[in-house]
């Protein structure tokens, strides 16, 4: 939960700044929104969440 909910917060923020800096408009980011949203309820669902699990997961095991 807390992972996914970080990802939805990220994407917010990478969408407001493009949004601000004039990389994309106002029309294609509703549509980007709404995409994801119809998306999310679709049976593709669980399998993007597991494979942004695994990638969360692996980039949480790497060591520096």
């Amino acid at each position: 939960m807390a992972i996914s909910l970080s990802v939805v917060l990220l994407l917010a923020i990478i969408l407001v700044v493009m949004m601000r800096g004039g990389s994309i408009k106002a029309g294609p980011a509703i549509v980007a929104i709404l995409f994801g949203f119809f998306l999310a309820s679709t049976g593709m669902a669980p399998s993007i969440n597991r494979f942004l699990d695994s990638i969360a997961e692996t980039i949480n095991s790497i060591n520096f």
